[in-house]
């Protein structure tokens, strides 16, 4: 590619592609500005450095991921909206191994503020699980089951860590399962007044 044109978009955008293609781990300053066949230091005038790289990429990838979700859960409810946002998680994983991994490091708390992304997927998680008359502080603990069920399936499957005959998605569908018949069920905080 030309150095005419470059843009902080673009770099991120090939960002994106390196990291499916090599693996996250695998974005550099200097794999990138290979791509572009430009010098380490003309990307700085378009991104601060690897860490603010990694960070527009993760939160490119986290928008990627919400519009799919955000699709997939439309006019859903209850356990049809938790299989689709389930289903659409996993696909995006699979798909683009290299961007979800990016959506799994920790952000900057300032850029996280101003994250119409990160923002969307609050809203579109919480309202799902609002759905199972769920409220704080069992919201957050319901979010993250939800995530680390869903980041534990996906690692080991995307690293063939499943050997047994049983079929994925057939396990996974009873995951979802179980995870529904969890959040119908979810243990409610009970005060001194309810235990009498």
């Amino acid at each position: 590619m030309a150095r005419a044109g470059l843009t902080a978009d673009r770099v991120v955008a090939a960002a994106a592609e390196l990291a499916d293609e090599a693996g996250f781990e695998n974005v550099t300053l200097s794999a990138l500005a290979r791509r572009f066949g430009v010098k380490d230091a003309s990307l700085y005038s378009h991104v601060r450095g690897l860490d603010d790289l990694r960070s527009r990429l993760a939160l490119r990838a986290g928008g990627e991921l919400i519009d799919r979700i955000a699709v997939a859960v439309a006019g859903r409810a209850g356990k049809d909206a938790l299989a689709a946002f389930a289903d659409a998680y996993r696909a995006y994983s699979l798909e683009h191994p290299g961007r979800y991994a990016a959506t799994q490091i920790r952000i900057d708390q300032s850029l996280i503020a101003d994250s119409p992304a990160l923002r969307r997927t609050a809203e579109i998680t919480y309202g799902m699980l609002r759905g199972y008359g769920l409220g704080e502080p069992d919201l957050t603990d319901a979010v993250r089951l939800l995530r680390s069920t869903f980041h534990g399936y996906c690692v080991l499957e995307s690293a063939g860590g499943f050997g047994a005959d049983r079929d994925v998605r057939a396990s996974w569908e009873k995951a979802i399962d179980a995870l529904h018949l969890t959040l119908v069920h979810w243990p409610r905080e009970t005060t001194g007044e309810d235990r009498r």
